[in-house]
Parts: C-alpha cells; structure tokens; sequence
C-alpha cells in the first residue's frame, strides 16, 4: 500500500505560523479550521490558512522536513511557502558576528614564533 504523507504550513489569524504532518492534508486542516481541541495551538488563532504543503511517500522523510521547518526562523519559513528559495539561502546563511563569512584576514590573529 501506497502512504502519503504531508508537511504543512498554516499562518494564524495573528500571524504566527504553525508547522504540522499528517497522512491527510485536507482533513487535518478541517481540523485546524473548526477548532476540535482546546489545547491546541491554533484554537484560539482562527482562522487559519494554508501556506505550504509538502508530500512525501516515507514518513521518516516527512518527520525530519517538518522537524527542519520548525527549527527555522517565520522569515525562513515564508520565504519557503512563497517558493523564494533565493531569500530562503540568504536567510539560512550564518548571520552572527562570528562567522567566517564576515571574518577578513586582518581579523586573523597571527601565531608568533
């Protein structure tokens, strides 16, 4: 048997964004709109809509994207459901003062002899 399963993106009526899977896309987000748990994150930020969605046939597959999309900043996660990929390379470069990137050789301390 053939599995699907979906990594989604839904924005919150206050516009926090929520990252989600499940093996059936539309029923799930019926789900989200109707507001079925208390507990839930998106209960009181209705409504929502749906940003992204993603397909996978392997569920390990599934589980380490969603688990990629929530490690990442709402400006990484907009510009991958706008399709902004050049924005979404831009946002995923090291950003900290740190970096190699930002470093020149003057900031290289020299070894002494």
């Amino acid at each position: 048997m053939n599995y699907q399963f979906y990594v989604y993106l839904l924005e919150c009526n206050d516009r926090l964004l929520y990252t989600g899977m499940t093996n059936n896309i539309q029923r799930r987000f019926n789900e989200h709109q109707k507001g079925l748990n208390p507990r839930s994150f998106t209960f009181k930020r209705r409504p929502v809509e749906l940003l992204f969605h993603e397909q996978f046939n392997d569920v390990f597959q599934a589980y380490h994207f969603e688990a990629r999309i929530k490690k990442g900043s709402a400006k990484k996660k907009r510009a991958l459901a706008s399709g902004d990929f050049d924005r979404l390379k831009i946002l995923s470069n090291c950003q900290n003062d740190s970096s190699s990137a930002f470093a020149s050789s003057d900031d290289v301390p020299k070894r002494e002899r």
